[in-house]
């Protein structure tokens, strides 16, 4: 039996005239015979050896029911000349290979020029690959937008190549940042969102019903909606061939340098100062949601020990044989890295202060302009945890030195403990490394605007709607959580809080 192998992807068809049906003809003439069979890969790319009809041409040349195999050229086996080798010296050991464009013979010449012809075929994918992109970027460069992103609150302009404002969905956008940026009572965290418009019937951008809490934060991070647009953000080179790979094999998107992104000016349908106050709540959104407790603790979430660091979590604890609500440092889990310095608070103490700081804030709404710093409010959280996270560098630094000269003079010591303990000290080095990063760019993206006072304001007119003599837990921690993003509490009890 013959066997016709043919294969083509939508890129070399559009291009280079591959046509399956040319292909087959071609096969057809070439191998001169009524017994045939067709083993073909449609839409599939030919760097990759894992294919449907190849595997299966594979396995009957296995089987020993093949007897010749014709093919249009060796690009069609693969686009790489490794790959072509393979598949070359597999077919050869059960079947007699053949080539519609050009012989094939199985000396060193006919291999040299066989080799030459897969090199040139993997160099001209290579080149094609790459004026393609030079293409696409140089039309992102003129400010085209290369296709339809689908991307919620906007339409796309075919005609034009840019995006437009969709009239429907741009309220449905502005509705997501302000339930998520502003106290209410209608929902609560991403989540929340996502259920209320599921439950209002709004249809997402694939007009389904179901709205995920992943869909909610991506829109509420996508810089978009304040007119940054950015092509050539993802390099997804090699993901053509994913369908066909293993999940173990599969290449992920990955993001580009920020220096090679290219920005297209769009349409804003938020104004900065929300979009950037989302941003911060984001930051904070794991941690403020983490879950839910038989106790109702105000601050929870937002609470610091100053002096190790560790985030403060209410707990029940038990005093002189009463049972008291109280916020601590101290990490019970097993096998916790930082345990807390023992720090602990009441609850009820804690509370009070709290609440009494930022209800003295909200009864004044028309000071909020000269209200800026207060002998208990620090509004540059990030300048204080740049300083902290500085500060840790430097221990971690001098503690990896230490472990060194240990190492190198003290030769009674354990080297493998050393070594796990200099491992775990990069391991949080690089952390804080990130962390560190993440801050400076958050204090240079927020250098000249002015959140807090606009934050304040609207937390006051949603508090002065209320009845302030008899607020709900839920309402008082809601406002407390739209305007602070971190209260720093030391042993004496002593509260610093950080504006968002």
């Amino acid at each position: 039996m013959i066997a016709i192998y043919a294969r083509v992807s939508t890129e070399e068809q559009a291009k280079s005239g591959y046509s399956l049906k040319e292909q087959l003809r071609a096969c057809r003439e070439k191998a001169n015979s009524a017994d045939i069979r067709e083993y073909v890969d449609e839409g599939l790319s030919g760097e990759l050896l894992d294919r449907p009809a190849l595997n299966h041409l594979r396995e009957d040349l296995r089987e020993g029911i093949i007897e010749k195999v014709v093919c249009l050229d060796p690009d069609r086996l693969s686009r790489k000349l490794m790959n072509q080798l393979i598949l070359s010296e597999e077919i050869e050991k059960k079947a007699l290979l053949l080539f519609v464009n050009g012989e094939y013979q199985k000396t060193p010449e006919g291999m040299l020029f066989y080799q030459m012809r897969g090199a040139i075929a993997e160099f001209e994918k290579a080149k094609i690959t790459e004026r393609m992109s030079r293409g696409r970027r140089e039309k992102a460069r003129q400010g085209k937008v290369l296709r339809d992103f689908q991307i919620y609150g906007y339409s796309y302009d075919s005609e034009n190549a840019r995006i437009v404002i969709n009239d429907y969905e741009s309220k449905v956008v502005k509705l997501i940042f302000e339930l998520f940026t502003k106290p209410n009572d209608l929902v609560k965290g991403i989540n929340g969102i996502a259920k209320y418009l599921t439950n209002q019937g709004v249809p997402t951008k694939r007009r389904a019903k179901q709205w995920h809490r992943q869909v909610v934060r991506q829109i509420l991070l996508n810089p978009v909606y304040i007119g940054e647009f950015y092509q050539n953000r993802w390099n997804t080179e090699g993901m053509l061939g994913n369908p066909d790979r293993t999940d173990s094999e599969k290449i992920k998107m990955k993001a580009r340098p920020k220096e090679e992104w290219i920005r297209i000016q769009c349409p804003a349908i938020i104004d900065k100062d929300q979009f950037y106050h989302a941003q911060e709540l984001l930051k904070q959104s794991r941690r403020r949601w983490s879950g839910t407790s038989k106790n109702e603790y105000l601050l929870s979430g937002l609470l610091r020990c100053s002096s190790c660091g560790n985030t403060m979590t209410g707990r029940k604890s038990k005093n002189w044989g009463k049972y008291v609500l109280e916020y601590t440092d101290i990490k019970n889990t097993a096998g916790a890295k930082h345990p807390g310095c023992g720090n602990r608070v009441k609850l009820d103490d804690l509370d009070d202060k709290v609440w009494n700081h930022i209800k003295k804030w909200l009864d004044r709404p028309e000071e909020m302009d000269e209200l800026t710093v207060d002998e208990n409010v620090n509004p540059s959280y990030e300048e204080a945890e740049l300083e902290r996270l500085e500060n840790d560098l430097k221990r971690l630094k001098t503690g990896r030195k230490r472990l060194l000269n240990i190492i190198t003079l003290d030769e009674s010591v354990d080297e493998n403990d050393i070594r796990e303990q200099l491992r775990e000290l990069k391991e949080r080095e690089q952390k804080l490394v990130k962390a560190k990063e993440e801050l400076e760019s958050s204090l240079h993206q927020n250098s000249n605007i002015t959140l807090s006072s606009n934050i304040m304001k609207q937390a006051a007119e949603y508090y002065l709607s209320l009845d302030t003599d008899n607020l709900s837990f839920e309402a008082k921690r809601e406002l407390i959580r739209t305007v602070v993003k971190e209260i720093k509490v030391d042993s004496e009890g002593d509260a610093v809080i950080y504006m968002i």
